[in-house]
């Protein structure tokens, strides 16, 4: 699969969903969002990161920023839509693992995942919260034990790509880090409507619902103008 690298960040360009889920499956991969955020802001720890693993363009920007360097025919592929896509591809015959969010979300999580797709076998679940180096082994060698062919990690960036590298290292399976997907998968955070979905402007419903933003969405200017002038 074609990739290139926008600030040292090497970002994947896979042609539809399918073919980002197919490649994974094929190695094992963990996949891990990529947006203009992640590309502007880069250090040496979060690149890394994502250089040892597959970063997938979640957000308009990395598309942007991918075809400044030349390349066409890719897709924009948010992770709150990624994950789902490969449960209704695979929940027949893959097993999964959940790891996120509060007990509560988590336990709504699981629920309506089985009442959408009914017997998908979810071998394991858990919170996000990792108490102590104890608590974050017990659930690595829980992970090796049950074998999952795919894991979600919802705990944010860097912290869930970190623990799931760790998980990699015991067992190999896909895994993909979600953020907070499990919140607006049960409607505890709402996401930005369809329309603002399919015209690349999620970024603007958030924030003329939090206009707090402002302060982060300031760097998004910045990244287009170092893009526009080539400095990636």
């Amino acid at each position: 699969m074609r990739s290139e690298s926008l600030n040292g960040v090497k970002v994947f360009a896979p042609v539809s969903r399918n073919d980002l889920i197919d490649f994974a499956f094929a190695n094992h991969s963990l996949l891990v969002a990529v947006n203009a955020e992640k590309i502007l802001h880069a250090t040496e720890q979060t690149r890394s990161i994502i250089n040892r693993n597959v970063g997938y363009p979640d957000g308009i920007g990395a598309i942007m920023g991918l075809k400044k360097k030349g390349l066409e025919d890719l897709v924009k592929i948010p992770g709150c839509e990624l994950w789902l896509d490969i449960i209704r591809g695979h929940y027949r015959d893959k097993t999964f693992y959940l790891v996120g969010a509060s007990d509560e979300v988590i336990a709504q999580t699981v629920k309506k995942l089985q009442l959408e797709f009914p017997g998908i076998r979810i071998v394991g679940y858990r919170n996000g919260y990792l108490v102590d180096d104890l608590d974050r082994q017990a659930l690595i060698d829980d992970i090796a034990s049950k074998k999952p062919n795919v894991v979600f990690v919802a705990m944010g960036s860097p912290r869930q790509e970190l623990l799931m590298e760790e998980m990699q290292n015991r067992h190999a399976a896909v895994y993909q880090g979600l953020g907070g997907s499990f919140d607006v998968y049960t409607g505890q955070v709402q996401r930005a409507p369809a329309w603002w979905v399919r015209h690349h402007l999620e970024w603007l419903y958030r924030l003329i619902k939090e206009p707090v933003r402002i302060k982060r969405q300031i760097h998004l200017v910045r990244f287009l103008f170092l893009l526009q002038f080539n400095r990636f």
